[in-house]
């Protein structure tokens, strides 16, 4: 069974019985059993293990993980500390040196962020290796749907970020008028000139969470 490991699993059970996901549990092992598959197993669920619900200050939602060995580890854009940094977390990193004057970090290890309460999931949680979108449709989409729905219905305001087109098919489904929602191109090379540089994203959700009494987020790394 593909399960989390803490209060997530009572909030997803009605989830976890339906048939959607069941399927996806056994192409998931099937997959993990036949392929190289990204991120490894034990790090399926670390973005969810690392943010419980209660702590969610903040979410950043993805695409699909990284497709090549040795970079997916569970935390969307995240690279282990000795991997080089990725073409869309170096713009992510240009953005926030932008925004807050923090120094560009020399690790693409963002986990610390992820204790500070930023919920930083793909829409899509698996990966062959080599073969990006290659577990589109098999349930995960309706999977993250779940999630934000549950976020949502969040009595405490959360900020949404929504970079690029995979994450903001999800606003429709954040229709609380407490949440702030945060929203740019994807931070890749190919678009983050166009509509992701300069949108102050960093500075603008501790704005929002200091205005409703939540102490901000440290995104130093």
């Amino acid at each position: 069974m593909l399960r989390i490991g803490n209060e997530w699993d009572n909030l997803l059970f009605d989830v976890y019985q339906q048939s959607f996901y069941q399927s996806l549990e056994r192409f998931i092992n099937e997959e993990y059993q036949k392929y190289h598959i990204f991120p490894p197993k034990e790090d399926l669920f670390k973005a969810y293990q690392l943010t419980p619900y209660h702590k969610i200050k903040a979410v950043i939602v993805g695409q699909d993980p990284y497709h090549c060995r040795g970079q997916a580890h569970g935390v969307v854009f995240s690279v282990p500390d000795d991997v080089v940094i990725p073409p869309s977390l170096r713009n992510i990193y240009k953005e926030l040196n932008s925004d807050l004057n923090i120094s560009i970090p020399k690790s693409g290890n963002l986990t610390k962020w992820a204790e500070e309460g930023v919920l930083m999931i793909n829409v899509i949680l698996t990966v062959r290796e080599n073969q990006p979108f290659s577990h589109r449709k098999q349930g995960w989409e309706q999977f993250t749907q779940n999630v934000i729905t549950l976020i949502n219905q969040k009595e405490t305001p959360v900020v949404f970020f929504l970079w690029g087109k995979a994450a903001q098919s999800y606003e429709p489904i954040i229709t609380s008028s407490q949440h702030f929602i945060l929203k740019g191109t994807h931070p890749s090379p190919l678009s983050a000139y166009n509509g992701f540089f300069g949108g102050r994203y960093f500075s603008r959700c501790n704005q929002f969470l200091q205005k409703n009494n939540i102490k901000p987020i440290n995104w130093q790394l």
